[in-house]
């Protein structure tokens, strides 16, 4: 009986070890909440209308901001690690022909590390429910699904700043 009981203890013990190591690699690679994005730098807004097929999820007001590292690699062409780039995607009522900006939807966020992310070309992406600063909406098919699409463009980034 006490080698029933000294195995199980063994065997409860490597697997809350390896549960745990495997939460510490699995959290080691998220995306932060980007806090205090409002204050970086506003790169420049879009509206994604309702009749666009390609971005039915994304309808509304995009206002996208960039941490200095990010200005630094828009400025250069290539972008740094510590690059954080924010797309605050709000609803966007329009009353009597006038479109004003409603409750944000979410945020998309990327953040270069390319040792962190190198199976996502050094980004890493993470998409954060309406006001909450943890309810994430992204799991790791969907983070790599985003690559792939960012994958067209220079440095993995669609917009550019506006001058």
């Amino acid at each position: 009986m006490k080698i029933i009981v000294k195995c199980f203890a063994i065997l409860c013990w490597a697997g809350i070890s390896l549960a745990a190591f495997s939460f510490s690699q699995t959290a080691s690679v998220t995306v932060p909440y980007p806090t205090g994005f409002r204050s970086w730098v506003h790169v420049k807004t879009g509206i994604v209308g309702k009749d666009s097929p390609r971005f039915k999820n994304y309808v509304g007001i995009h206002h996208i901001y960039a941490n200095p590292k990010a200005v630094e690699g828009y400025e250069k062409g290539t972008f740094p690690d510590g690059s954080v780039i924010v797309v605050d995607v709000l609803e966007a009522p329009e009353i009597n022909s006038i479109t004003s900006e409603g409750s944000r939807k979410f945020i998309d966020v990327m953040r270069k590390d390319s040792k962190k992310f190198a199976k996502t070309a050094g980004w890493g992406f993470e998409k954060f429910n309406g006001d909450s600063t943890t309810e994430r909406l992204l799991n790791e098919g969907s983070a790599a699904n985003c690559s792939a699409c960012h994958a067209s463009q220079k440095d993995h980034v669609f917009s550019d700043l506006r001058k």
